[in-house]
């Protein structure tokens, strides 16, 4: 797709901005501000940090990430979600045990500084393009299945909630076909969760606190062990999900691009706490879906998963609690709800073709399995395994696609 004008895009947002858009970055956002957000919480808990950087922490990932999904979504005009790696901050949870909060922030900067290195150096989209296309879709599907497994199974967690959330989403989108149906999903889950008092609000103070500077220290251990394997995230696990997702909705997603702005925030964003700025997979995933609404509009969708990202990441110390206490089965029904489209569509793109389907087929069982070796995460081992079954046993496939005829 040709790149478009920044400016023309923004102003075309009027005309973008629909019920379509605006629910699918509703879904997008809730999605990405529950779960994670907790997960960054039990992080900054176990790593010892205080609550004041443990909001610092919060702002930073969801504010720099917001501008980052905003400034994407408008000059590429796709529906480019920005996000941070969720397995880099298990990843940090771990170091911060070893490490002072200040060789941490040291060592976010270099894992950005690796990052924009060799997105300049044009590595990164060569090596999307080289891919073979099932293969990075099958990693799609080995990863975000998990969605959609989670949501069937949240019915034995709470029937109600989950039957009824997925029964709105069905009905919808047989007798409602103007609105979204993950949108009637949504709202059907909280208002049940509201007349249930499933909402467990506790003591939240609502004090507004200021994001904390924190100046990085630089320790050749905490670069070692944090900085080379959340680069490798970033790049391999995190930014090819989300380029695998567009790339499956018809999009050229600019690889190289995607990935220097989003650590040239990322350094920004490391001395308040953030230890990753990257483009988001799963969101991405249904902010790029077909019920995000026509394929030329859904850039909106990424524009406005990002305002409410900043805007979260600004309000954290005061949102957080009330995000805390919704009901995790809404989140988790959602989200799986969300990314059928995605799924079936990458399903469709990985095993159509005649052409890769074994190292397809590994991508896809690697990445369910969720195997984690020296702190990379599925996603890269999918990547790595799938391509050496490729190598042994669909080696013409990759000898035509390397010369460009495949």
């Amino acid at each position: 797709m040709k790149e478009n004008h920044f400016l023309t895009n923004l102003k075309d947002l009027r005309h973008t901005i629909n019920i379509n858009t605006v629910s699918s970055a509703v879904v997008a956002s809730i999605f990405g501000s529950t779960g994670p957000a907790l997960i960054v919480i039990g992080a900054a808990t176990s790593g010892g940090l205080t609550y004041e950087q443990t909001i610092s922490w919060l702002f930073a990932v969801y504010f720099f990430s917001g501008l980052l999904g905003m400034y994407l979504a408008l000059k590429y005009r796709q529906p480019i979600t920005g996000a941070y790696t969720i397995a880099g901050t298990v990843l940090v949870a771990g170091s911060l045990t070893h490490f002072s909060l200040n060789e941490a922030i040291g060592a976010y900067i270099v894992a950005n500084i690796l990052v924009i290195i060799l997105g300049l150096s044009g590595l990164i989209d060569k090596l999307m393009k080289w891919m073979p296309l099932p293969i990075v879709m099958g990693m799609i599907v080995g990863v975000m299945i998990r969605f959609a497994i989670d949501m069937i199974t949240s019915i034995t967690i709470s029937p109600l909630l989950a039957g009824s959330a997925i029964l709105a989403f069905l009905l919808s989108s047989r007798f409602f076909k103007k609105v979204p149906p993950v949108l009637s999903a949504l709202v059907v889950a909280i208002a049940l969760a509201f007349l249930m008092d499933a909402f467990k609000f506790q003591d939240m103070g609502g004090s507004f606190i200021l994001p904390q500077v924190i100046w990085p220290v630089f320790s050749i251990e905490a670069i070692i062990s944090i900085s080379i394997p959340l680069a490798l995230l970033i790049i391999c696990s995190e930014n090819a999900q989300a380029s695998g997702v567009l790339m499956a909705q018809g999009y050229n997603p600019p690889n190289n691009a995607m990935a220097i702005s989003g650590s040239a925030i990322g350094v920004i964003a490391a001395f308040f706490g953030a230890h990753a700025i990257n483009i988001a997979g799963p969101a991405t995933a249904i902010n790029a879906s077909k019920e995000a609404g026509p394929k030329e509009t859904r850039y909106a969708a990424g524009f406005l998963n990002g305002v409410i990202y900043s805007g979260y990441g600004l309000l954290a110390s005061i949102v957080v609690p009330f995000v805390i206490a919704m009901p995790g089965v809404i989140v988790t029904v959602i989200a799986g709800l969300a990314m059928l489209g995605v799924l079936i569509n990458s399903l469709k793109t990985a095993f159509s073709d005649t052409k890769f389907q074994m190292g397809a087929f590994f991508a896809l069982i690697i990445g369910m399995s969720g195997v984690n070796f020296f702190n990379i995460s599925a996603p890269l081992w999918a990547i790595i395994g799938s391509l050496m079954v490729t190598f042994l046993l669909e080696r013409e496939h990759l000898s035509l696609k390397l010369k460009g005829n495949g």
